[in-house]
């Protein structure tokens, strides 16, 4: 156990949760655009992808 780093953690609390979010919703870009020739545009929706939201569905 590492009790000063679990205390650190009460101090500063940070969670990745929104990279790994960020992270998913390009591997999920990236499967659904399998077989695309231009990469510029792959590009450009990685970069807007902060403007997108996505419901839950069903």
């Amino acid at each position: 156990m590492h009790p000063d780093g679990l205390l650190a953690d009460y101090d500063a609390y940070i969670t990745s949760g929104p990279l790994e979010g960020t992270n998913n919703k390009i591997k999920t870009m990236k499967r659904q655009a399998y077989g695309f020739r231009d990469r510029e545009f792959f590009r450009l929706k990685i970069l807007a992808l902060h403007e997108t939201r996505y419901e839950l569905v069903g």
